[in-house]
């Protein structure tokens, strides 16, 4: 069952998409101005569970090195421009999440 993940800067929101179809919708922290996620086309690349740090519960990282999909100790950043670039879940999102998708699961990054 193929996944994308599709993420909105503009929308502060990840969508997962199984075979096309919209599956779930997270709200997210992203990247501040003078470090902002980056636009394109990734993949994810490795699973770490508790990566430690401010890193949450789980980290997904992505093709860009340094670049990842992660949880948060700070709850409140999410919907906020409070990255270093990159993309904050809550951790029972982020965990959630990570049980769905495989190394290999494209991600998109729109603005």
């Amino acid at each position: 069952m193929p996944h994308i993940i599709r993420i909105s800067l503009s929308a502060k929101s990840l969508s997962l998409f199984e075979n096309g179809i919209l599956i779930k919708k997270y709200p997210i922290g992203i990247g501040k101005s003078i470090t902002p996620t980056p636009i394109g086309v990734f993949t994810i690349i490795t699973k770490q569970p508790n990566p430690g740090g401010p890193y949450g519960a789980m980290w997904l990282g992505l093709s860009l090195i340094h670049y990842g999909i992660h949880g948060t100790n700070n709850p409140s950043s999410i919907g906020m421009h409070s990255s270093h670039g990159c993309i904050r879940l809550h951790n029972q999102d982020v965990l959630e999440l990570a049980q769905q998708v495989q190394v290999g699961t494209t991600v998109i990054i729109t603005s």
